[in-house]
């Protein structure tokens, strides 16, 4: 395959009505929504879409009745290897699949983690994932955060489910095992940045910072400890991580933003040296709900807790 490869698909229209000089780019972006406006200009630059059968530029005027024709073109969009990794795929079809990602795999390549990555293994699964911005991946997940995650398999697809994510319209839930006993569910508003020192955490900050909201509620009340179950409005960085930690629950396990382990007294030497010794953030994407971006239909995924955290959940229970 080629860097650029032209599709098979021709996609024609008729200026509607009404339209007197606006600018082609505009008006191209209104008849594909299916595709980001920074792709169409690249396509309108590179020639692959005609304005009454002659190449024409971003600003040039566009009229009633004018004819435009959009070619797609695939360019690759990463230099990433193809590895044979084992991948929990949930759900598939034309459009887009489903991933119930493991603890410990990384989603994206980066200093330290140049292989056996996500993307590293959707590439070997699919090798057109390659002419997808970031391999099809739209949303991600820590490396020891497991759960449910979109991958998009066309650049329609693509378009699509970004778009729902910056409409919020996409629903995600997540199970977070933290430490103490939580009264009632709530709603965190809190703007979320950068930590003013160390740059690879985020803080809660008064000002600056994006809009972060959380809700939550209660799952399972448990010996010190609460099993929420927490649903994403925005999607920042580590945002349930920080919020929770931020309002004095923080996800047993997680050591950048958690700290020293909160072990109960009086507990059997077998739950406390879980606690202790838990490994990562004890945090799951169990559900996931979209509107399919081919049929318009409100599709969604569920997903348990993987063993390890299931297991410290059941041993919280026994010592109740």
């Amino acid at each position: 395959m080629t860097e650029d490869q032209k599709t098979n698909t021709v996609l024609d229209y008729t200026v509607p009505e009404l339209v007197l000089g606006e600018r082609l780019d505009v008006i191209v972006a209104q008849l594909c929504p299916q595709f980001s406006r920074s792709q169409l200009q690249k396509w309108i630059k590179s020639g692959d879409i005609l304005l009454n059968g002659k190449i024409s530029k971003t600003r040039d005027k566009v009229y009633t009745d004018d004819s435009i024709r959009v070619t797609p073109v695939l360019s690759e969009k990463t230099s990433d290897k193809p590895e044979a990794i084992k991948l929990d795929i949930v759900y598939e079809d034309d459009d887009l699949l489903v991933i119930n990602k493991p603890v410990g795999l990384v989603v994206h390549p980066g200093a330290g983690n140049l292989t056996g990555t996500l993307v590293n293994g959707l590439l070997a699964h699919d090798e057109s994932q390659k002419n997808l911005p970031r391999a099809g991946i739209v949303h991600r997940l820590d490396k020891d955060t497991s759960g449910l995650m979109m991958v998009a398999k066309t650049l329609e697809a693509h378009t699509a489910l970004v778009n729902q994510l910056q409409a919020r319209e996409v629903k995600r839930e997540y199970l977070a095992l933290v430490s103490g006993e939580v009264i009632a569910g709530a709603t965190i508003e809190a703007n979320i940045g950068r930590h003013p020192r160390d740059r690879k955490r985020m803080n809660v900050t008064a000002m600056g910072g994006k809009t972060a909201i959380t809700h939550y509620r209660i799952e399972q009340r448990l010996l010190k400890h609460t099993l929420l179950r927490v649903n994403l409005e925005t999607g920042r960085t580590h945002q349930i991580r920080v919020h929770l930690a931020w309002k004095h629950m923080p996800i047993v396990g997680d050591k950048t933003y958690g700290g020293r382990t909160r072990v109960p007294k009086d507990i059997d030497e077998e739950l406390r040296v879980a606690l202790q010794q838990f490994p990562r953030q004890a945090l799951h994407a169990t559900r996931l709900t979209i509107i399919h971006p081919t049929t318009d239909e409100e599709i969604s995924w569920e997903a348990g807790m993987p063993d390890d955290m299931q297991g410290l959940v059941e041993l919280l229970k026994e010592d109740s």
